[in-house]
């Protein structure tokens, strides 16, 4: 039998078939869509640098040791926090997060490693990272070499043809040195104490020279020395007597100042001291006219400079008393 179709259903059924076909293309644009957000998520790195703020130390540094700041750069995928943790191979890690202070004091001279793991993830994974640096420690240089502090004592008791002593004092500088003295001097000998901090120097016909004594301490890389300088005293000269006499007679008299004066004329730069003692019962005036009656001879009749004759009067004693005395140039007067 044939059956016969009704008007509605010829326009409800392309609608139906349209909706069927309509609702599966969406759904698959959406999961595409899904499936790019992910890739994007997941693809994203996480990276990770390490850097050091000094790639080589001195084990010597000062203060407390050597030190490295250490500075992890990293990104996180998504913005997730990160986790951080340190290790080295020798040395202490101070601080905590990105950037941390690396200890090497008491480290002994090579090469030190520091790591960091990071750790980051969201609710669907977990990302991790890795990294080191390295540091290098050298050994402590030499030290520099320093003098030691060095000072010499002059002598202060001088003497004429007397030996002189020279002291010194050495202290400080490079450790672990031992000081090799060694002596110069500029006049004279040295008589007692080479390669010691003292010695005795002989200045036998030196009077009224300058020794210098020089030091200089060997053992050190460098040139440490000092030196000292004194003046030898010149000899005192002393006034001599060339003669005495008492009350004679004229002509004795005479004989001893002509004797006089020709001592006086061969050295024409000493001066001649004539001496008069009176007689404890002598007259009053008589040591005067005798005094008068010797320098009138030495003038007068043997022609000596009246300038270079000194009278002076002494002392009485038992009997009248003439002294003669010869004083050279620089020699302290004679005293009554």
């Amino acid at each position: 039998m044939l059956r016969t179709q009704s008007p509605l259903m010829g326009y409800l059924l392309p609608i139906a078939l349209g909706t069927l076909f309509l609702y599966p293309s969406q759904a698959s644009a959406q999961k595409a869509s899904a499936q790019k957000v992910n890739a994007t998520i997941v693809d994203a790195p996480l990276t990770l640098s390490l850097t050091a703020d000094s790639s080589v130390v001195s084990a010597c540094s000062e203060g407390a040791g050597p030190q490295v700041g250490l500075n992890a750069r990293a990104v996180s995928p998504g913005g997730n926090p990160i986790r951080y943790r340190w290790s080295t191979s020798a040395g202490r890690i101070t601080g905590d997060g990105a950037t941390v202070n690396w200890d090497l004091s008491g480290l002994a001279p090579g090469s030190y490693k520091a790591f960091v793991d990071i750790e980051t993830g969201g609710t669907d994974a977990t990302c991790q990272a890795f990294s080191s640096t390295s540091v290098l420690v050298n050994a402590c240089p030499p030290p520099r070499p320093v003098c030691p502090n060095i000072s010499i004592t002059c002598p202060t008791t001088l003497g004429v043809d007397q030996p002189i002593t020279f002291s010194s004092n050495v202290a400080g500088g490079t450790p672990n040195v031992t000081p090799i003295y060694n002596w110069t001097v500029s006049a004279g000998k040295i008589i007692e104490g080479q390669g010691t901090s003292q010695i005795k120097v002989d200045t036998t016909g030196l009077a009224g020279e300058t020794v210098r004594a020089s030091l200089s301490i060997d053992g050190y890389t460098l040139d440490c020395a000092d030196s000292c300088s004194i003046q030898l005293p010149v000899p005192r000269i002393q006034p001599r007597k060339f003669d005495e006499f008492s009350a004679i007679s004229r002509n004795d008299e005479k004989a001893r100042l002509d004797n006089f004066a020709v001592e006086l004329q061969a050295d024409p730069s000493s001066t001649g001291y004539v001496i008069v003692y009176p007689g404890r019962s002598s007259k009053a005036g008589e040591s005067q006219k005798h005094t008068s009656r010797v320098i009138d001879y030495l003038v007068n009749s043997r022609g000596i400079d009246a300038r270079r004759i000194v009278t002076l009067t002494g002392n009485p004693k038992e009997e009248l008393m003439v002294e003669l005395w010869i004083s050279p140039r620089g020699a302290t007067p004679p005293t009554p």
